[in-house]
């Protein structure tokens, strides 16, 4: 269930950290006035479920701060996380009337939603969102392919490493900087579940993530905060050249 928004939300597009990366972010002045009536701000604690798998889905937005999983339940209780939502990212197509994966909130999350009815309107009449909604849909593909490889054919060190790629690469992004070199950015799952994630035990996430450390790849600062000396090296580590990499 929905959280009453406890974060202020910025409610000038103008001001949102994901405009840029958003569906919105190809929409003029007029088309985000549209938007702006039939958009709302909630709040999500982490832990809380966004939406259950098979439920209702009446709203479709972006992650505006925060980082979901996204989890399929198999008939015998297993339970397998497919995806991550991390900011700007989209929950929800338009057309489906109902939600194919649990959505949690792993940390509190702040999400723009938009009433689907008025939004699936908007799509057909505004080719902006309609053509950032496409290029978003195609980059999820390209992710999940390059996700299909990380799983079945990269090493445990190799996976490890192409995660914290994939956070460095969009934590630049939206910052609108780009990859390279010197960078520090927040780990926002556990290691519980990023073994859950890359398909690894604890111990080897653990394991890795300290070879990682003894061999200079990466820092880490307290709990959650990673600096990576030299971004090429890292991809070298995990056996992407300077343009691989699942997410942009």
């Amino acid at each position: 269930m929905l959280n009453d928004l406890k974060n202020p939300a910025p409610r000038d597009c103008g001001d949102c950290p994901i405009r840029h990366r958003a569906v919105c972010a190809r929409c003029e002045a007029d088309e985000l006035e549209k938007l702006d009536q039939i958009k709302y701000y909630r709040s999500f604690e982490a832990g809380r479920t966004v939406i259950w798998a098979g439920d209702q889905m009446d709203f479709v937005g972006s992650v505006v701060t925060g980082i979901a999983t996204l989890t399929q339940t198999m008939e015998d209780g297993r339970t397998q996380m497919v995806g991550l939502l991390l900011p700007s990212d989209f929950v929800g197509r338009p057309g489906r009337e109902t939600a194919a994966y649990d959505v949690v909130a792993v940390s509190d999350m702040v999400m723009c939603c938009f009433r689907k009815g008025p939004f699936e309107d908007m799509i057909a009449k505004t080719p902006h969102i309609a053509q950032r909604l496409l290029e978003m849909t195609l980059d999820e593909l390209d992710a999940a392919r390059e996700w299909m490889l990380l799983l079945g054919r990269k090493t445990a060190r190799e996976k490890i490493a192409s995660f914290l790629s994939i956070l460095a690469r969009r934590n630049a992004t939206l910052n609108l900087g780009q990859a390279g070199g010197a960078m520090s950015f927040e780990l926002p799952l556990t290691r519980e579940a990023m073994a859950d994630y890359l398909g690894l035990t604890l111990e080897t996430v653990s394991r890795q993530i300290s070879a990682l450390k003894k061999d200079g790849v990466i820092e880490l600062q307290g709990k959650r905060l990673v600096n990576v000396p030299d971004f090429d090296r890292l991809l070298d580590e995990a056996g992407d050249d300077s343009d691989g990499g699942m997410l942009s």
